[in-house]
């Protein structure tokens, strides 16, 4: 019984302290006898953090600093359990060797110290500085956000300069207000909501915006490796689905009609569905309190296998081209759109409406489709440690509506939906469009728990497991709309081939070309090569690729200048080009007009290069065969 008591007694003593900081809270286990030196040195330890960096007080306000010095925690009242609040003296520098606070370092040592030491979780503060945010994120962090309203005649008892309950500015996140607004809009701008985290008398000092993760976190050494073993600090945390109470993008707006119709015309052709990316900009939306804005100013094809009921997309080449275009013409990807389109009179041209709240909006496999762009579109975002949270790409379906005519539909998928997608977690249900399914645990991946909540029969809130899941608990709709005053970032009025419609006997080589030029009657030079799907030919087509030298005519486009275009005009690039044209037009009837683009045609000579009519590879002059696919000239 005599060698059991010194045990007792020390455990007796020894009391675990909780300490919050920027980064979390994290528990440290000491001994009342500890003096605050000590348990200084346990704090930096705890946090990987050099003990001169931070300060460690009592209360939130910065009041009741622990100092170093050699009274125990017992007589500075701190007792088992208490919280203590850690916060960095300035932008902490990456620390992970613990000095000793009793003999301060010497220089040389300080700085040879600070060279090789990692990274420290709390350099967060430091980070976010660093990390560069949309345009558009920027802009609306800068305003105001608040809805002003006029004095109530009725309710304002006082003067023109003074405020009260009916007239007081309201926080954008208010949901009164938004519940009442034309429609009601059911979801917060995400800028909203981070102001609503913000807020308050912290100001969010202490608000992060963390991502879900449904992996099992590495480097747990007390134990072995899943399957054989797994506990508490590793295991990811059981996930509740929620219906999402803000957005990342709260409309989708097309430029004009025709980017629209263009898309729809493979469709009307060929019955077979369609996909395209969309190519455009965030700007402000301002019919809701800080709200973002996708304008669609164009939409690329990507190479596809197409049916009447199933999409498959296919390696595309061009895709890095593609995004260096857009980024040079100021545009961006913003989002996807694919048709889901069944005619239902050819007569009358309508069609089927099939979505709705009866069957589904989204399907479960649409939705991973939808969640795994969004992962490859991420958010960038200051408030995240990880440096970005949610998307802001967005899904689009052109499909029936109730009137049986094409409507335009947006979505995104919830920040939920994106990790459970990332992480491998979410399967589509076979014959069930609108379910999906929670993997279950293998000895591959192990897989968390995943919960919906619903109401019973009695009203009653009840909570099941996503084995299937309802993928409505996924989605947040958004607002699609075309403009009463069109607007146009590509103003050619005639219109070139679209890419990858080989199907339809559209074809993009200088065959169309030609006939593009020739069929143009505008005067204006810039007008005539302002069209997306033309660049993105002048630039990937294999007979001459433009590549670099074609930077200054997308600046003109992108700023809409002439004289930029001109000068590009009377480069050696566009007269090989007339050249080529010239030639591949010579040998059609239908292009005597070719001259209309801005100079006399060149007619065709035995001296000039001509275009094999087998393969439409361009020969050099004075020779009888083709030289790719070795066919007669005639």
């Amino acid at each position: 019984m005599a060698t059991g008591r010194p045990a007792l007694s020390s455990m007796a003593e020894s009391i675990t302290i909780r300490v919050q900081s920027p980064d979390g809270m994290k528990k440290v286990s000491a001994t009342k006898r500890d003096t605050a030196a000590a348990f200084l040195r346990k704090v930096a330890k705890e946090f990987g953090f050099s003990t001169n960096g931070f300060s460690v007080y009592q209360n939130r306000n910065k009041t009741g600093e622990i100092t170093s010095q050699s009274k125990s925690l017992s007589l500075l009242k701190i007792k088992h359990g208490d919280m203590l609040y850690l916060f960095p003296l300035a932008a902490p520098g990456p620390s992970g060797e613990i000095m000793d606070v009793a003999t301060p370092p010497s220089t040389s040592s300080t700085s040879s110290s600070s060279l090789s030491r990692p990274q420290s979780s709390l350099s967060r503060p430091q980070t976010a500085t660093q990390i560069t945010e949309d345009e558009i994120d920027q802009y609306l962090a800068k305003q105001d956000g608040k809805i002003y309203r006029n004095q109530d005649p009725q309710l304002c008892r006082h003067g023109s300069m003074g405020k009260c309950v009916h007239c007081v500015p309201l926080e954008p996140f208010d949901e009164d207000y938004l519940n009442h607004l034309d429609p009601p809009v059911k979801h917060m701008s995400f800028h909203a909501y981070i102001r609503k985290l913000t807020g308050g008398a912290d100001k969010g000092k202490f608000a992060a915006l963390e991502n879900i993760s449904c992996k099992i976190k590495s480097g747990c050494e007390g134990h072995p490796p899943w399957p054989e073993g797994i506990c508490t600090k590793c295991q990811p945390s059981a996930i509740t689905l929620n219906r999402q109470k803000y957005r990342h993008v709260d409309n989708i707006m097309f430029e004009n009609h025709t980017i629209a119709d263009r898309f729809l015309d493979f469709w009307r052709k060929t019955g077979n569905q369609r996909m395209g990316y969309l190519y455009g900009r965030y700007t402000e939306h301002k019919d809701i309190p800080l709200g973002i804005r996708a304008e669609v100013a164009a939409i690329y094809e990507p190479p596809q296998i197409a049916t009447q009921n199933s999409l498959e997309l296919v390696d595309d080449p061009k895709a890095g081209a593609v995004e260096e275009i857009a980024a040079k013409l100021g545009l961006r990807k913003v989002g996807w759109i694919f048709t889901d389109l069944l005619s239902e009179d050819t007569r009358i041209g309508t069609v089927r409406y099939s979505r709705n709240k009866d069957s589904y909006f989204l399907s479960a496999e649409e939705c991973i489709t939808a969640g795994d762009f969004q992962n490859k579109h991420p958010n960038t975002c200051r408030l995240s440690p990880d440096g970005d949270f949610g998307s802001k790409f967005v899904t689009v379906v052109a499909t029936g509506g109730p009137d049986n005519q094409v409507h335009f539909e947006g979505y995104q998928v919830s920040n939920q939906c994106m990790a459970l997608v990332r992480d491998e977690c979410l399967l589509p249900c076979r014959d069930v469009p609108e379910l999906g399914y929670a993997k279950e645990s293998s000895t591959e991946q192990y897989v968390p728990d995943v919960f919906y909540k619903d109401k019973d029969k009695f009203g009653n809130d009840i909570t099941y497991l996503a084995r299937p899941l309802p993928v409505e608990y996924l989605i947040i709709d958004i607002t699609t709309t075309f403009p009463k005053d069109p607007a146009y970032t590509f103003t050619s009025t005639q219109r070139f081939s679209i890419e990858n419609r080989d199907v339809l006997g559209e074809t993009q080589d200088f065959h169309s070309l030609a006939t593009y030029l020739s069929q143009n009657t505008s005067t204006v030079f810039l007008n005539i090569v302002s069209d997306f799907h033309l660049l993105l030919f002048l630039v990937t087509n294999e007979v001459m690729p433009l590549g670099d030298s074609i930077g200054l005519l997308l600046d003109a486009v992108k700023t809409s200048n002439e004289e930029l275009a001109q000068t590009w005009r009377k480069s050696e690039q566009w007269a090989t080009i007339e050249q080529l044209c010239s030639t591949v037009g010579g040998q059609s009837s239908g292009l005597p007009d070719y001259g209309a683009m801005g100079g006399p045609p060149n007619p065709t000579s035995s001296s000039s290069m001509w275009s094999c009519r087998h393969c439409t590879f361009m020969n050099q002059p004075g020779t009888e065969q083709c030289e790719m696919c070795s066919l007669p000239h005639s």
